[in-house]
């Protein structure tokens, strides 16, 4: 995001150490190889889902109140050359006053805040171990994931995520989208937050992103929110295979709830 004329501080949820003892280092270089290699898995069969996109950023001022927005909401489906394509359903004139969406924004849409690490990307990462978290009830190995480099024209995540140590895919990230950007450049990217909730009882989707920062840009400080949902997930075909040992129970309905079940991990208030 750009000035016109707003790094969202955002508080991570409470969340406590498990009791189970904690991996060797060769044990955690196996869990980063396997989930990574789930990872790789999920992204695949997600290639195989519609789904309803909702985004709405908003400029805010001091002391919270909303001004001006910019809202889209769209379909990923698929179309009649069975490609998958988005289709915008509903996107109202902005109103945005003091910032402007760039380019790197709708790509960290896109591909950051659903982050997805593969066993093909992990050689871009530095990924260091934490250490075993209660995230909600469900238990997780901790990470930091760091780019190892800025490559011309990519965006990568940096933060943190939460790895199921049962599924041993991602059901959260806490972080920020970085890139190499144009010198003199004033762009300034959000942290967020991206929670997943199982679909199907196989995997792990991203359902909901919240981000509430305050963007240090040259002009002065710009605080905005930023919501997203992903709605409404369908298989549309089954032509990837994906096996996962035994399905998991179904834990609930596929759309975010306001207030989610202790089976999967809170995002923050739906407001």
């Amino acid at each position: 995001m750009r000035l016109f004329a707003t790094a969202l501080l955002i508080s991570a949820p409470a969340i406590l150490a498990g009791a189970t003892a904690e991996p060797n280092p060769s044990e955690i270089d196996s869990i980063i190889q396997k989930f990574a290699a789930k990872e790789g898995e999920f992204a695949k069969a997600r290639e195989n889902y519609t789904y309803r996109q909702t985004v709405k950023v908003e400029e805010l001022d001091p002391s919270g109140s909303p001004g001006g927005k910019w809202e889209m909401v769209s379909d990923i489906i698929f179309g009649t050359d069975n490609k998958r394509t988005e289709r915008v359903v509903y996107a109202p004139v902005p109103t945005l006053q003091n910032i402007l969406l760039t380019p790197e924004d709708m790509q960290d849409l896109k591909d950051v805040q659903p982050f997805v690490l593969t066993t093909a990307n992990i050689p871009d990462y530095d990924i260091r171990y934490l250490g075993r978290q209660q995230l909600d009830e469900i238990p997780c190995y901790e990470f930091t994931v760091k780019p190892k480099r800025l490559d011309p024209g990519k965006r990568y995540f940096e933060g943190e995520i939460w790895v199921d140590d049962k599924d041993l895919q991602i059901v959260k990230t806490y972080g920020k989208g970085v890139g190499r950007l144009k010198k003199n450049s004033d762009n300034q990217f959000p942290k967020f937050e991206t929670y997943r909730e199982q679909i199907d009882g196989k995997y792990w989707f991203p359902t909901y992103t919240y981000a509430n920062d305050t963007l240090q840009f040259q002009n002065g400080p710009q605080r905005i929110k930023m919501v997203v949902k992903y709605q409404d997930y369908k298989q549309f075909k089954s032509d990837v295979q994906i096996k996962f040992g035994d399905a998991a129970p179904d834990s609930g309905p596929q759309n975010p709830p306001p207030n989610p079940p202790a089976s999967q991990p809170k995002p923050p208030n739906q407001r």
